[in-house]
């Protein structure tokens, strides 16, 4: 006999997590099927764990910077299993309090286990079946390794480097990406003292961020001499018996002595196992699914958000689209829909890149001569003492006689903190006038956004 629900989510993740707490609160009877670890991979094997990373490369560089400003510091040796280990807890808190906390305090039943479609409103999860009203995937997804590179299985992505880089330091890595994950894997993994060689392989890096960031951000890895090969192509991965790598590439040149491979090439949805052939929903070729402007899927009662649907893969997007749907389903809100327009983020780099709305190449391409470009760039005053020089710069990009900011892109110290605030009011269309009306905070960075000319 099936349990029934009003709605179950498949995935324990941020999507999955926020719709079925949103309709709890509703009366909803909810549950949320996962096999894995609660928080998906932004709480595991993503946001979380990364940032905690970056804080400690971030540290690394500030005891460098400590010298120039008069202190005396003798800086030792990073213990990394004891990071490792802090890590870990602090992230292992994180799951007891979904279970214990966040699931049980509003009755959430969490059913374990790896769900698949039966039909259209039955799922099975080992040997027993479930019913529900409306399911919602938020499966996620996963990195992928090529296949085919020989020996490419010798490397990991980033769920081992978070899963499994536990007792000792890779003091030798490679990187291979051009993205956000090879490139924040990359600098803090440098910025820890490893050696780093970052492979682009004949890609853009960040081809889809402004250009701006693209050329401070390369500036930035070459000044902290990060060893990088832009266009030599992997061609095949030898393991050796002391577990080292060598790295062969088309050109004839190798790369020995390699502690870890580190493939950061992109991610794939996890719905090809999901049963999904048993029921009418229409699934791209790529895995993604297709939803309306309500995350709904050509299915009335099935839905799909986050990284699945291909279009904003970001925790805080699935967070607020999880919510937004549990409004309109249970809430009596029909409007609360999710807008995938001039979504901020970060990228946490060394330093930060901080990035809202439409490149001034897309701007440019888009509206041609309605568009003008505000830019400005300079040492902050705390690098101002530092020999480790790390530029900001800063760029709004604008349109029309009003001067509408459509987009606004940052890369330095502290942009990661300042965008969100400066994001509520570009949201809002704020103007250049807008932000130059605004009366500037002195000193600090940010009030070079308000005193652009």
């Amino acid at each position: 006999m099936s349990t029934h629900y009003d709605l179950i989510a498949i995935g324990a993740g941020s999507g999955g997590l926020s719709v079925v707490e949103r309709a709890s609160e509703y009366g909803a009877k909810t549950a949320v099927i996962e096999v894995g670890e609660l928080g998906g991979t932004c709480v595991n094997v993503g946001c979380v764990p990364k940032k905690i990373m970056w804080y400690g490369a971030g540290l690394s560089h500030a005891l460098a910077d400590a010298e120039d400003y008069g202190f005396e510091v003798t800086r030792g040796k990073l213990d990394w299993a004891k990071l490792v280990a802090k890590r870990d807890n602090y992230i292992g808190n994180i799951n007891d309090w979904y279970q214990d906390s966040f699931l049980a305090d509003r009755k959430i039943d969490l059913i374990r286990g790896f769900a698949r479609f039966v039909d259209d409103h039955t799922l099975e999860v080992d040997g027993q079946t479930y019913t529900a009203d409306k399911i919602v995937i938020a499966t996620g997804g996963h990195p992928v390794i090529p296949q085919n590179v020989p020996g490419a299985e010798f490397g990991i992505t980033s769920d081992e480097f978070f899963n499994d880089l536990d007792e000792r330091q890779p003091r030798k890595v490679a990187v291979v990406g051009g993205g956000y994950i090879a490139l924040e894997l990359a600098m803090l993994m440098h910025g820890l003292d490893s050696e780093v060689h970052l492979h682009h392989q004949g890609r853009k890096m960040l081809r889809k961020f402004d250009g701006m960031l693209r050329r401070a951000l390369r500036s930035q890895l070459d000044e902290d001499g990060m060893q990088i090969n832009d266009n030599s192509i992997i061609k095949s991965v030898e393991k050796l018996n002391n577990g080292k790598l060598t790295i062969f590439y088309d050109d004839g040149s190798s790369l020995s002595d390699v502690d870890s491979l580190i493939w950061a090439v992109g991610r794939q949805p996890n719905t090809f196992n999901l049963g999904l052939e048993n029921t009418g929903v229409t699934v791209n070729e790529n895995g993604t699914i297709p939803v309306d402007d309500e995350e709904r899927t050509n299915i009335e009662h099935i839905f799909a958000l986050g990284d699945i649907i291909g279009k904003a893969p970001l925790t805080p997007v699935a967070i607020a689209a999880g919510r937004r749907m549990g409004d309109r389903l249970y809430g009596n809100k029909p409007n609360r829909k999710m807008s995938y327009e001039d979504i901020a983020t970060v990228m946490f780099t060394h330093p930060p890149i901080a990035t809202m709305g439409i490149s001034e190449e897309e701007a440019i391409e888009t509206h041609g001569d309605a568009v003008k470009v505000y830019n400005t760039d300079f040492v902050p005053m705390y690098h101002s003492l530092t020999r480790h020089q790390v530029r900001t710069h800063m760029k709004l990009v604008v349109l029309g006689e009003e001067e509408k900011i459509i987009g606004c892109h940052m890369i330095g110290t502290g942009v990661d903190e300042m965008m969100q605030g400066f994001a509520v009011a570009i949201r809002m269309g704020a103007t250049k006038q807008d932000f130059d009306d605004t009366i500037a905070i002195h000193p600090v960075s940010a009030e070079e956004l308000v005193t652009m000319r």
